[in-house]
């Protein structure tokens, strides 16, 4: 899975708790009536770029996505202190790569293409498009 999803890729959130107003609005008036705190958004249906890619975790770090805050202590040599954002590492499984020109969710196979470099020839692995013909998205395409 980690093979599929490279530094500076556009990925999506696709599991955890939603953003979608409406959903939310609708969850947190039950939640209101039943005298329990409102939930706050999350980050499902967001984008963002692949900041660094953790393959021996399964994990990604995305701009944007997964904010933490964080409570630093004032440095020996004049490091300010206080509370800092910082972006979390999320599971590979809860993210989908995106089609930068369409901006939708695509599924990610791969090809393998001969190349003549320097005399010499070379078998590649391509990230391509797989299906979604439903959607507009056409196969086979590289990513």
């Amino acid at each position: 899975m980690a093979a599929k999803i490279r530094k500076g890729d556009l990925v999506e959130v696709v599991r955890g708790r939603t953003s979608d107003e409406k959903k939310l609005a609708k969850r947190n008036a039950r939640r209101e009536a039943e005298g329990l705190e409102p939930l706050k958004p999350g980050d499902k249906g967001r984008q963002g770029r692949v900041i660094k890619v953790l393959p021996a975790e399964g994990k990604v770090i995305v701009e944007g996505i997964n904010l933490k805050t964080r409570h630093v202590r004032q440095g020996a040599q004049g490091q300010a202190g206080g509370i800092e954002t910082i972006e979390a590492p999320i599971s590979l499984a809860k993210v989908a790569l995106v089609d930068p020109d369409t901006k939708q969710r695509v599924r990610v196979g791969f090809r393998e293409d001969t190349i003549e470099r320097d005399g010499r020839t070379r078998t590649v692995r391509v990230r391509v498009t797989r299906g979604g013909a439903k959607r507009g998205i056409e196969q086979g395409k590289e990513i």
